[in-house]
């Protein structure tokens, strides 16, 4: 460590998708529960770099920061975490300035890997020479150990909330807990499988411990998220006490047991569960598949007012050939039975998908049988991407690769389309109220200050004047300015 400083300290950069995002704030407890201070990256005697790999420009990012820390902070340790370490730790190993590596399959014993023991005492004082740099050492450099290993036979969970602003304690609003990791499908074009392993869920009572504990700390609005997050307990085993503490009565579920077995867990089962089992106000569901919104899960979000109205929903393709060549699990036609539902039951909610523009093989028709379904059906926003080839992936080896410019110019059209259909959803609302949580920023425009505040049903809202944060207020929405609403404490 530096030799100025009363502790070490330690910076986490994330990239990439909530879970990831989860996965660093989860590092940041392993670390200050072991004494060490946050530092920025130019600062840091420990910069851990917790990466993505679910693009070739995720890791291009990657590799640009690991360039950018070396450059502003030569004396820092730097250690590549995440799932461009677990897909390629040896491309990450042979980099300038990279010190140690390691993958998911050992993120959770990551504090515990580069520090010393003596870090693990309450008030230690540890040099930098004391961190450790053991393990798997490469061939090139035994200097730059890799702990990395098959993330299949891998069962823990990293869980701590994120949150979506800010550094520090009193900044923050609307925290972010992923509930759920790993995926059992196995979509073509998709690498995260092999780099998150498995389905697996963080177990029922500590998802209602940290749920709790976030209440009690004041916050308002929680987010829940995972990798495959409508999955969430089907890898638990059922009364094994493991998730059914205080179980939520649902009578679909209870109707449909074996006679003398406990009930299935079940996604729908964690959502009652929360609702009966903390006081929390708003409870915020993030990307869940489509064949895992089911209608009493539709339902439930519709009728519960803790829940906000908000459903995303992957899309991917509108083509049924193209999703059979995804491996996606259902067609065009099932995914818009449940858009339509989810329009039916909620008709004020942000509805939102992901979508990918040209996928290997995309035609003309196939990408007009998306762009057209998208049209006909009540999204509210999209995030498009375009087709990035997965090495390893059976995609990545299918013919007729779509050419990057056609590639880039439908999802330029897409992209169109998603901010038409935003702007017609943002000025629906003019002239009418809507509940909204006040958020951490506070602006000035040309006129008038406003305070940075979101919607229940997910658009954010400049909220005129200057007001507290993580605060559910109703606002009077008066006009549109750009991607926003603009609106007043309603009267």
């Amino acid at each position: 460590m530096r030799y100025d400083s009363p502790v070490p300290t330690y910076h986490v950069e994330n990239f990439g998708c909530r879970a990831t995002q989860a996965d660093g704030a989860a590092l940041e407890r392993q670390f200050e529960t072991r004494g060490l201070a946050r530092a920025s990256a130019a600062q840091a005697d420990l910069v851990i770099l917790n990466t993505c790999t679910v693009t070739n420009s995720a890791d291009q990012d990657a590799r640009a920061a690991i360039r950018r820390v070396r450059r502003q902070n030569p004396m820092a340790r730097i250690i590549v975490t995440g799932c461009y370490a677990q897909r390629a730790p040896q491309e990450i190993s042979a980099l300038p300035g990279v010190s140690c590596v390691i993958g998911n399959s050992h993120k959770h014993q990551l504090a515990e890997i580069v520090l010393d023991d003596a870090t693990t005492r309450p008030g230690a004082f540890v040099h930098l020479d004391t961190l450790v740099l053991s393990g798997q050492r490469t061939a090139a450099n035994d200097q730059r150990p890799l702990f990395v290993s098959d993330i299949f036979a891998h069962t823990e969970l990293l869980a701590a909330p994120v949150f979506d602003a800010g550094s520090y304690e009193s900044d923050r609003t609307r925290p972010n807990l992923k509930v759920q990791d790993g995926c059992d499908n196995r979509c073509s074009f998709c690498v995260i499988p092999s780099v998150r392993g498995r389905s697996r869920s963080l177990p029922l009572p500590q998802i209602v411990r940290e749920v709790n504990s976030l209440v009690a700390a004041g916050y308002r609005e929680v987010v829940i998220s995972g990798i495959n997050l409508g999955r969430w307990g089907r890898d638990l085993a059922a009364g094994s006490g493991l998730w059914a503490s205080g179980f939520g009565t649902i009578q679909s579920v209870h109707a449909s047991k074996p006679e003398g077995r406990g009930p299935k867990p079940v996604f729908e089962s964690l959502v009652h569960s929360i609702l009966d089992q903390t006081q929390l106000e708003k409870l915020r569901i993030s990307s869940v598949e489509p064949m895992d919104w089911s209608d009493e899960l539709i339902g439930l979000v519709a009728s519960s007012p803790r829940i906000a109205k908000h459903a995303h929903v992957p899309l991917q393709s509108g083509s049924d050939a193209v999703l059979r060549r995804m491996h996606r699990k259902y067609r065009p036609w099932h995914y818009r039975e449940k858009i339509e539902k989810i329009r039916a039951a909620m008709p004020t909610a942000a509805i939102g998908a992901d979508v990918m523009a040209g996928f290997p093989g995309e035609t003309d028709a196939e990408f007009e049988a998306t762009r057209r379904l998208i049209a006909e059906l009540p999204f509210t926003y999209l995030h498009v991407f375009t087709y990035s080839a997965r090495p390893g992936t059976p995609a990545a080896s299918m013919p007729n690769q779509v050419p990057a410019q056609v590639a880039r110019e439908r999802n330029r059209i897409l992209r169109e389309l998603a901010a038409e259909k935003k702007l017609a959803f943002l000025q629906s609302f003019v002239d009418k109220t809507l509940q909204a949580i006040t958020l951490n920023l506070i602006r000035s425009g040309p006129e008038v200050e406003f305070t940075e505040a979101l919607t229940d049903n997910y658009q954010k809202l400049h909220l005129k004047g200057r007001h507290e944060a993580n605060r559910w207020i109703t606002s009077h929405i008066e006009e549109v300015d750009e991607s926003a609403l603009v609106g007043k404490l309603a009267t």
